[in-house]
């Protein structure tokens, strides 16, 4: 018997969607505020141990974020099969993964630091004030890591509105925090950090109060926790993950090779493409939501043994997709001069800038067709072939960028990542008929 995984509608995927895509216009601010809290204090060096500690804190919290999409495909794929006893199963092998590694990075901060420093170099007081940041909020990396097997999760079973419930509820107490422990305290870059941490446990608290239920049938379904930790369900579970990981570590290693190779151009290119690049983020911001409802249905559809449902998913998914894409296109392409100037002062910056915005104007579309196979292949559990599609993408936008920078300079780099992006799409919908293979019932 086929599993009922109720109809899909274009309502159902702006239910999905959307509030994802709101969750995600929370985050900046999160940033503006801490750097307008900490400006206050008058001095430059507050504010530079905040930003060098958060990226710190970030690129190792990040090299994780694989449990977010791991966990989502999974879970969707028990929730389209019915099978509510292995929901819960995927999230608290997540959730212990999360803390073993979060305990993992808070006992071994000194080295991580210490080699975060010596990759980043900062005056004597930047890095003091910076160490004082970071012991403060190390000891919320369970909770941070934990936060992206819930979040996975969620948008899983399609409760993108707690998602939203989620984050305004962790952006908003740190904002409010951040205020009061700064500038009400006066706590300094030490109030930021207990601002942050105790937003990261909150949310973590919140997130695990939505779980409450499942967890629980998951406990009570297995025998033991040896059965709920069976060896073939970890590997299954830890070989996705893995291939993810290899996949965005790809991808982040292109967009640094990028900012890294327009450095070569001199200060001012530098600058233009760190500005132009926002618009980038902008993109995912706006798509991701499309992408995670791919994510969900997708993968409901294959625990559900329902090849026709994949592809109607695939389907309405990616025309909302497509539909963002064209209306940020139009508005990087008519809007562009004004976003840049909001993102910088410097007259240089913005001239610079302006000579690369026809990029930016087809960006989104050149690059949806890589975010919505994304979203595919990770609720079809796809993820040898996302793996493989990524190395073949970069292996020809390495060749790009060997071959067009020396030609076009700056205009060559941006034809290298746009190439990037279109290798990607392609070569992803090369395999895209493994998704439907998978929903087809076996035997």
């Amino acid at each position: 018997m086929k599993t009922q995984i109720g109809p899909l509608t274009h309502r159902r995927v702006l239910n999905i969607a959307l509030p994802i895509v709101l969750s995600n216009a929370t985050v900046p601010l999160l940033g503006l505020v801490d750097t307008g809290v900490v400006g206050q204090l008058g001095r430059a060096e507050p504010i530079g141990a905040v930003g060098i500690g958060a990226v710190i804190l970030t690129s190792i919290f990040w090299i994780f974020g694989f449990l977010r999409m791991g966990t989502s495909g999974l879970v969707a794929q028990s929730h389209g099969a019915g099978d509510e006893a292995q929901v819960g199963a995927h999230l608290l092998r997540a959730l212990t993964i999360a803390g073993s590694v979060g305990l993992m990075i808070v006992a071994l901060q000194i080295p991580l630091f210490w080699a975060a420093f010596r990759i980043a170099p900062a005056s004597a007081e930047v890095e003091m004030l910076a160490r004082d940041y970071l012991q403060i909020r190390i000891w919320g990396a369970p909770a941070t890591i934990g936060l992206y097997a819930i979040t996975g999760w969620l948008i899983a079973v399609e409760r993108t509105r707690s998602v939203l419930a989620l984050q305004l509820l962790q952006n908003g107490l740190n904002v409010a925090l951040d205020i009061w422990f700064v500038l009400g305290l006066g706590l300094g870059v030490a109030g930021v950090a207990w601002a942050t941490l105790i937003a990261e446990c909150s949310g973590l608290a919140l997130g695990l109060w939505m779980a409450r239920h499942v967890l629980r049938s998951a406990l009570a379904a297995a025998r033991n926790l040896a059965t709920l930790f069976a060896r073939d369900q970890l590997n299954r579970f830890m070989r996705i993950n893995v291939d993810i990981m290899i996949r965005s570590v790809l991808l982040q290693a292109s967009f640094t090779t990028f900012l890294f190779l327009g450095a070569a151009e001199g200060d001012v290119t530098l600058a233009a493409n760190q500005v132009l690049v926002q618009f980038l983020s902008i993109t995912a911001f706006a798509l991701d939501g499309f992408a995670f409802a791919a994510e969900s249905l997708v993968g409901q559809a294959v625990g559900a043994r329902r090849p026709e449902h994949v592809r109607r998913s695939a389907i309405l998914t990616s025309q909302w997709g497509l539909g963002g894409a064209l209306a940020l296109g139009v508005l990087f392409w008519f809007g562009g001069g004004a976003i840049v100037d909001l993102l910088t002062s410097a007259p240089e910056v913005r001239a610079e800038a302006r000579q690369y915005l026809v990029w930016l104007g087809f960006a989104p579309l050149i690059g949806v067709a890589g975010w919505m196979f994304d979203g595919i292949f990770i609720g079809a559990t796809l993820t040898r072939e996302l793996r493989i599609a990524m190395l073949q993408a970069v292996a020809v936008y390495v060749a790009a960028v060997i071959v067009l920078p020396p030609v076009m300079g700056n205009h060559g780099l941006w034809a290298a990542l746009m190439i990037l992006n279109v290798a990607r799409g392609l070569t992803m919908a090369r395999l895209y008929p493994r998704a439907e293979a998978a929903a087809r019932p076996a035997g």
